[in-house]
């Protein structure tokens, strides 16, 4: 197996929204050794780029690829 930093960013990026947005229908994930593991990598690969994580806009969009998510 590889380790996280030898798989596409995009792709992991992707995995963790996928698997993020399963936590309501999924509770069991919030204790997901692997999905925290994939959120530290993908948070120093943001703040890598001068993404502050801590404020949740910025990380989303990163996350996102530099879409702007809008609440509807």
């Amino acid at each position: 197996m590889k380790p996280l930093d030898q798989y596409d960013l995009d792709e992991l990026k992707l995995v963790y929204l996928c698997l993020h947005a399963a936590l309501p229908g999924n509770l069991q994930l919030m204790d997901s050794e692997l999905l925290q593991d994939l959120q530290t990598h993908l948070q120093r690969m943001a703040g890598a780029a001068d993404v502050d994580v801590s404020h949740h806009a910025q990380w989303a969009t990163w996350l996102n690829n530099g879409v702007v998510l809008k609440r509807v």
